[in-house]
C-alpha cells in the first residue's frame, strides 16, 4: 500500500523530510478496523512529532491522525462496525499514523461519518472536534456556572482548528457568551462565521480588549495557542474562582499566579484515553457520533478551509509548512492517493 513516511527528524524544507514509501497491507485483529483511507487532514501535532519524535532505527515513522474512509475489515473481536460502514476518527499516538492507504484503528475511538459531509469535509474533524469538546465539557465543565463570570468564555487562537469547533460547540450547546482572539482580518472573519460573539487581537493585550467589551470577567479561558504569551493577560482578565484550559506546550508554566483567584488550571490532550486505554475509552467513539449528529442536523459545520491535493509527500511536505507558519485558518484537509 502506498503511505507517507519519514526516517530522520528535522526541518520540512528537505526532499527527505516526507517521502512516498510503499508498506505491507496491515490485517485487523482484536478490536481494530481496517480502514480503506479517503481523506485526512494535518494538525500541528504531526508537525511537532516530525521534528521531535525519530522513528525506530530502520523504521519508517507514518504521520497523520484525522482519517475519513470506509471499513475494509474487522478484527474477531470487533462489534461496532462492519464492512462497507463509512467512519472517521483520530488515531492513537502510539500506533502507525492515516497516511496511508489502509490504517488499523481500535473501534472505540471510531464514529461514523457525518452522512451530510463529503470524506474531505469529515477529515477536518475529529481531533480538533474530540479535543475541544473534552476541554469544554469534560475539563472546564463550561455547562457548570462559575460563581462570577459565568456567562463569558475567551478562546484564545480562535481560528485554528480547534478554536474554529469549539466556538461552533458553544454556540450549539451552551447559552455562554464567546469572546474569541484572531489577528488578521481573514482570520477575524473566520472566527465571526463560526459564531463568536466578540473578536479581539491577541496580538495586542488581551485583557484590556475584554474589560473594553463591557461583559465582566469571563469565568472561562480556553487557550489553544501561544499560552505563555498571554499567561499574565490570563490571570489578569479571569473572573476569580473561574477555570483555565490549556493545549499547548509552554516551556515553563507556574500555576502559581492562578492561587490569589482561586483559579484551577486544566490540560487536555485528545490521546490520553487511547494512549492509556483508560475505561472511558469509548467515550471518544460517542463523543464523535454525537458530533456528526450535529452536523447532519445543521447545527456546526466543517472546519475544512482548503483540499491542498492528493495524499503524497510533495502535498504533505507543503502542508507541514504552512502548519508551522502558524499562518493555517481552520483546517487544511488531503483526499486521496
Amino acid at each position: 500500500m502506498k503511505a507517507v513516511a519519514y526516517k530522520t527528524t528535522g526541518a520540512i524544507d528537505r526532499e527527505d523530510a516526507l517521502q512516498d514509501i510503499t508498506l505491507d497491507k496491515p490485517q485487523a485483529s482484536g478490536r481494530d478496523l481496517l480502514v480503506q483511507v479517503h481523506a485526512v487532514s494535518v494538525n500541528p501535532v504531526d508537525a511537532k512529532l516530525r521534528v521531535r519524535k525519530a522513528p525506530e532505527a530502520g523504521a519508517w515513522g507514518v504521520l497523520g491522525f484525522d482519517a475519513s474512509g470506509v471499513v475494509e475489515g474487522v478484527g474477531p473481536e470487533a462489534n461496532a462496525f462492519k464492512a462497507g460502514d463509512a467512519v472517521f476518527y483520530a488515531g492513537s499516538i502510539t500506533r502507525p499514523g492515516t497516511n496511508s492507504e489502509y490504517h488499523l484503528v481500535d473501534e472505540r475511538i471510531v464514529g461514523r461519518k457525518p452522512a451530510t459531509l463529503s470524506d474531505a469535509e469529515a477529515a477536518a474533524l475529529p481531533l480538533t472536534a474530540i479535543t475541544a469538546w473534552e476541554m469544554l465539557f469534560d475539563r472546564l465543565d463550561v455547562k457548570r456556572a462559575t460563581a462570577q463570570g459565568g456567562q463569558a468564555i475567551l478562546v484564545i487562537g480562535g481560528a485554528g482548528g480547534v478554536g474554529s469547533i469549539a466556538i461552533q460547540l458553544l454556540r450549539a450547546l451552551t447559552d455562554l457568551t464567546v469572546i474569541a482572539s484572531a489577528s488578521r482580518p481573514e482570520t477575524q472573519a473566520w472566527v465571526r462565521e463560526c459564531g463568536a460573539h466578540h473578536v479581539i487581537d491577541h496580538r495586542q493585550p488581551l485583557a484590556p480588549q475584554v474589560q473594553a467589551l463591557g461583559l465582566g470577567a469571563p469565568g472561562f479561558v480556553f487557550s489553544t495557542t501561544q499560552t505563555a504569551t498571554h499567561y499574565a493577560d490570563v490571570v489578569e482578565l479571569i473572573a476569580p474562582q473561574g477555570r483555565f484550559g490549556l493545549i499547548d506546550d509552554p516551556a515553563e508554566l507556574s500555576a502559581l499566579p492562578l492561587k490569589l483567584k482561586s483559579v484551577s488550571l486544566h490540560w487536555e490532550l485528545m490521546f490520553t484515553r487511547s494512549m492509556f486505554g483508560t475505561p472511558d475509552m469509548a467515550r471518544q467513539g460517542q463523543l464523535l457520533n454525537e458530533v456528526a449528529a450535529l452536523v447532519d442536523a445543521g447545527r456546526i459545520r466543517s472546519t475544512a478551509t482548503e483540499i491542498a491535493g492528493k495524499i503524497d509527500a510533495a502535498t504533505l511536505r507543503r502542508v507541514h509548512a504552512q502548519i508551522e507558519s502558524g499562518t493555517a485558518r481552520g483546517k487544511i484537509v488531503l483526499e486521496g492517493f
